[in-house]
């Protein structure tokens, strides 16, 4: 075990596993918010990041920009980010929904068992991701350069880059607007009322058809965030991106307490920082392996997670 790297590098492993676990954090909300009201795992989400990802490359591709272009402009940059972040949200959420429509809907209608959700999810998942392999006959897609990390600041040996800044602020702005819109909106609301009690929500005239749906869409939108963040700290993706980053995701999100938004983020920010952490002391081999161990101990000694309040109790 390096204890000595893991205290020399302690500062640059905690902004780089702020980065990480702020993409993760945003990933899991999606597994939250459709547990909490549905009381199950959308497993298909991590192909609605996926598309995400892919989404925003295709739409800087028509302005001819590749893992070989030049760093363009700064105003080309804000332009170009835009840009992208709309492609991979609206793609991401219409995937999201079209999950829901497909996979979940009809099986709701049936009054079908949760085993048969949890196999229709994963079929769509498989379904999704081996399409989008076919399709890009599995080979690595680079991203343009659009963002060259550069140092903002530096505190000891801890080099805090723009990219770094760019993606944790993004992640905690998108989380504080989502955590406002479910605890302060009249659709917030409806939200929790299902997520309590679908009965009494729909003796109250809450409809709990375009809840769901709603919860389905809000996850996509969120997941593709996560995919423009992941695509500019990363560099590359393929087909299986969201696979792994999936089930880091859906950890987090019981890490934090499924059901729970800002479980969610606080469980993605922990994971990020265990995962640095755990790769600098026993080596990068064992990095996803300590996140999991981690998970086991957390949840023998509290089984609902770290926070544990579920969503119908979600507090302003």
């Amino acid at each position: 075990m390096n204890f000595s790297g893991l205290i020399q590098d302690f500062g640059p492993l905690t902004i780089t596993g702020l980065a990480q676990g702020a993409i993760i954090a945003l990933f899991a909300l999606g597994y939250t918010l459709v547990y909490g009201v549905l009381r199950l795992i959308n497993f298909a989400h991590s192909e609605v990041f996926l598309l995400g990802s892919y989404a925003c490359l295709i739409v800087w591709g028509f302005f001819g920009l590749d893992q070989n272009s030049a760093t363009p402009s700064t105003l080309s940059v804000i332009g170009l980010l835009l840009l992208g972040l709309v492609a991979a949200i609206v793609i991401s959420g219409i995937t999201a929904l079209g999950v829901e429509l497909v996979a979940y809907r009809p099986l709701r209608k049936r009054n079908a068992p949760p085993l048969a959700f949890l196999i229709t999810a994963i079929g769509a998942s498989l379904f999704i991701s081996e399409t989008v392999g076919v399709m890009t006959q599995r080979n690595i897609k680079g991203v343009p350069p659009l963002i060259q990390p550069r140092d903002v600041f530096v505190i000891g040996n801890m080099h805090v880059t723009n990219l770094q800044i760019l993606i944790i602020v993004l992640a905690l702005m998108s989380m504080f607007l989502l955590d406002r819109f479910i605890n302060r909106s009249r659709l917030g609301r409806g939200i929790r009322a299902v997520a309590q009690n679908p009965d009494s929500a729909a003796l109250m005239g809450v409809n709990k058809g375009r809840v769901i749906s709603l919860v389905f869409l809000l996850g996509g939108l969120m997941a593709g965030i996560a995919a423009v963040m992941y695509d500019l700290k990363i560099g590359v993706t393929r087909f299986d991106a969201g696979f792994l980053l999936g089930i880091e995701a859906f950890t987090a999100a019981v890490l934090g307490g499924i059901g729970n938004l800002r479980g969610a983020l606080l469980g993605g920010l922990l994971l990020g920082l265990l995962q640095n952490y755990a790769a600098s002391l026993f080596g990068t081999e064992w990095l996803h392996a300590a996140s999991f161990v981690l998970l086991v101990l957390i949840l023998l000694v509290r089984p609902t997670g770290l926070l544990g309040e579920s969503l119908g109790r979600a507090r302003a």
